[in-house]
């Protein structure tokens, strides 16, 4: 039950979003259109951004389920910016009118977890420790994000099928020659 009521709000948000700035929508707007009472939204939110925090984490979720490999990252990313461009006027208005960070949180969270599993497997074999793994992972979100901010940034008019095409070309052989020199290094280390 409670999961549905999560779902119930999320939709409610992005349909209210549609007609109003998010700085305009109360918890009375989303709640009376559920049909719930401000109790319930409370039982599972905060406020609203942490119920947009929520849609944009779910949303995700859904939209990688099977794409976190080396094979699939690319495919992956395209759903990242279609789940994004299919969401763009709930991206539009609380990127314009919340913050940029908020925006920027949910990618990175997003990004962090599809480049994680790549990374972790192309470890497979590899003793490489946790810390130079994050790492990685952190360094290749970074140039995702600032891509896709910038992306958002022009309203989404660019072809992501091009973006996406293109990361792919500059990243090519890139996570396995990181994980490489990182575990090179460490073995030059341990035998010094």
């Amino acid at each position: 039950m409670s999961n549905t009521t999560k779902i119930a709000l999320g939709a409610s948000l992005k349909k209210l979003l549609l007609h109003k700035k998010i700085d305009k929508i109360t918890i009375n707007d989303l709640t009376a259109d559920c049909g719930i009472s401000r109790m319930s939204f409370y039982y599972h939110f905060k406020d609203i951004y942490d119920l947009v925090e929520w849609v944009c984490v779910e949303d995700g979720r859904r939209v990688l389920q099977d794409k976190k490999t080396y094979d699939t990252w690319q495919e992956g990313m395209q759903q990242i910016f279609e789940a994004v461009l299919e969401n763009k006027p709930f991206i539009l208005n609380v990127y314009s009118a919340v913050s940029r960070d908020k925006i920027e949180s949910y990618l990175y969270k997003l990004t962090y977890s599809l480049i994680a599993d790549v990374v972790e497997e192309k470890c497979v074999g590899i003793d490489l420790a946790a810390e130079d793994k994050a790492f990685i992972a952190e360094f290749y979100k970074y140039g995702f994000v600032g891509i896709m901010l910038d992306w958002i940034d022009r309203g989404m008019k660019d072809d992501y099928q091009g973006i996406v095409r293109k990361m792919s070309i500059t990243l090519h052989g890139n996570i396995a020659n990181s994980i490489h020199n990182f575990s090179c290094k460490k073995d030059m280390t341990q035998s010094q």
